[in-house]
């Protein structure tokens, strides 16, 4: 479990399988951006919107990876609770764990742009968006728009260098052979080729 309370506490869920450098990337610009105290890594159990549409890693070996990438990171940790609470994941009843567990604690709900695009779809999106702060990580400043889902929400952008890299794109230069460390981190491509992911020799 990360460590005690922040007072200013950034979300970043996702599957992460595998977990990449633009992952890590966006999570260090909005911590610094906003002066977070820390960003968490949420990772997800059964994505509910993505469940069924492929084979995902065990969840034991995500959190390995992410913990692999986030290693030696300032401010930066994993939280495992979707894992440990089971079945499929939604991100309201994990703001409503943290707001019971943090009493104080401004939370940062960091996505991209095409997700704050379809929040509206996601499971009691308005509670969603009252307890947490919307935070969109756009790579270009200008294409920043508000939804109209999110038009009564708190939602702030945040511009980072661009980082072209994707799970997918992971997921396919291990099936290729090709060498992932400068898109992921030499821990992850370690976890990856220890068990044997995405078609790796191990």
């Amino acid at each position: 479990m990360p460590n005690p309370s922040p007072q200013r506490l950034g979300l970043l869920g996702g599957t992460f399988d595998p977990p990449h450098r633009g992952h890590l990337a966006a999570a260090v610009a909005v911590r610094e951006a906003l002066g977070l105290d820390r960003v968490d890594f949420l990772v997800a159990n059964d994505p509910w919107q993505k469940s069924g549409e492929r084979d995902v890693t065990p969840a034991a070996v995500r959190i390995e990876m992410v913990h692999a990438l986030v290693d030696g990171s300032e401010g930066i940790d994993v939280d495992d609770r979707e894992v440990r609470r089971g079945g499929l994941t939604y991100t309201v009843e994990t703001l409503e764990e943290i707001v019971r567990e943090m009493p104080g604690t401004d939370v940062f709900l960091i996505v991209g742009q095409d997700t704050a695009d379809r929040i509206h779809t996601w499971k009691r999106h308005a509670e969603v968006l009252a307890l947490s702060t919307l935070v969109v990580v756009n790579r270009d400043q200008n294409a920043q728009h508000v939804p109209p889902a999110l038009a009564d929400a708190r939602v702030l952008f945040v511009s980072m260098p661009s980082v072209d890299v994707s799970s997918t794109d992971v997921r396919a230069a291990v099936a290729a052979g090709n060498d992932i460390v400068a898109m992921t981190s030499v821990g992850v491509a370690e976890v990856v080729r220890t068990h044997g992911l995405y078609g790796a020799i191990a």
